[in-house]
């Protein structure tokens, strides 16, 4: 038998993504779509939970990846203010009003609390400074040895400065606003860990994964550990739901896509479910194929999942719309183009994902570049205003 992973990806056209269209988004077959519509909207609870639940909101709702972050003037006053990236993170009251300066500026439908992927190992005691034009610098790990000498649990000290952000955070957002929480995936936070920075392909996390299983398997397991509990401690902080970022999927083969980045996350969904029933989860594989995207979702139950700006919409609607929520998938380049480009991408992007549960997203992280008239105008795009 085949490896479904291995499945050469079809690009569908537009009779396949009509013959879906006209067959119905199976979740909606026995209220008919017009009613699913009308039982969303009285719902008084925030746009993007009504799609993470499966259901098709009035409107579609919007938040960007990165939206509290160095492309608004006034986020780069507290980033100034605070003098490091990290205690930005670690401070509450500026890790709150960084967050809710995009929802002031632009009424995103979500939050997303501003703080950084690389928090676990910090927080397990691996040394990290940002370092300003170069990104992230850890201490890195690369033995048994050296993970043993890490905390076994994260910091408690780091973490509630994290958390009280997060309860400070829900308690100031209109409640029309939905809060995220989220984390790395373990193995993209395992590929920083391991090279101590980023690197094109990660071949040193690759690498480990073969040359040492048995140390790379123990760093993926304490890294679901704890990724679980500090998602866990979001919600129950005040998150409404959390998104997992696997940013570096995309370079597993299938087989290893399947170990590393599919086997952690179901583990870790399954623990946050076990304390947190029917935690809302989204899970970002950037990079990842068609085939492989099914597999995540057939295997971890997340309820949404993200797509990055290469993937095939309508063949991801055809084969993922009826099982969970679709978010993204616009181009951060074309946000950075404007005009007609702009236009025509948003117009595509709703066309294809109309009377489905779509979140509107980028397919990555909003670059610092991006001009503030672009998102305006892509707001009143997609709201029709």
């Amino acid at each position: 038998m085949s490896n479904p992973l291995l499945t050469t990806q079809t690009t569908f056209d537009s009779k396949c993504l009509k013959k879906y269209e006209e067959a119905g988004d199976k979740r909606m077959e026995s209220a008919g779509m017009e009613s699913a519509r009308a039982e969303a909207s009285v719902k008084n609870e925030p746009i993007l939970l009504q799609a993470l639940d499966g259901r098709v909101p009035n409107r579609t709702p919007i938040w960007m990846m990165r939206q509290a972050g160095r492309y608004l003037p006034e986020y780069r006053a507290v980033r100034e203010k605070a003098g490091d990236f990290l205690t930005l993170c670690y401070t509450p009251d500026l890790a709150v009003e960084v967050t809710l300066q995009p929802i002031r500026r632009f009424g995103f439908d979500a939050a997303i609390l501003f703080s950084d992927i690389l928090v676990v190992p910090h927080a397990l005691g691996c040394p990290l400074t940002f370092e300003a034009g170069e990104g992230p610098r850890l201490v890195p790990v690369t033995t048994s040895a050296e993970l043993a000498a890490l905390r076994e649990e994260l910091d408690p000290d780091k973490i509630d400065r994290v958390l009280e952000a997060v309860s400070r955070i829900r308690a100031e957002l209109p409640k029309e606003t939905a809060l995220l929480g989220f984390c790395g995936a373990p193995w993209t936070v395992a590929t920083y860990m391991i090279a101590g920075r980023g690197t094109p392909d990660q071949a040193p996390a690759r690498l480990a994964s073969l040359r040492d299983p048995a140390f790379f398997t123990a760093l993926i397991d304490r890294l679901v550990e704890t990724s679980a509990r500090y998602l866990v401690g979001q919600l129950k902080a005040g998150a409404d739901a959390v998104q997992i970022f696997d940013s570096w999927a995309g370079v597993l083969d299938p087989t290893s896509f399947r170990r590393w980045s599919i086997e952690p996350i179901r583990r870790i969904v399954s623990l946050v479910r076990a304390e947190v029933p029917g935690a809302r989860i989204i899970a970002f594989p950037k990079g990842a194929t068609l085939p492989g995207l099914t597999a995540m979702v057939q295997a971890t139950g997340v309820n949404a999942v993200g797509l990055d700006w290469t993937a095939d919409r309508p063949a991801t609607r055809y084969a993922l719309g009826a099982k969970c929520a679709l978010q993204g998938n616009l181009d951060p380049l074309t946000l950075i183009a404007g005009g007609r480009a702009l236009d025509a991408s948003i117009d595509a992007i709703l066309a294809d994902f109309r009377g489905a549960s779509h979140v509107f997203n980028l397919g990555h992280g909003i670059r610092p570049e991006t001009p503030i008239v672009h998102v305006e105008q892509m707001i009143a795009r997609i709201r029709g205003v």
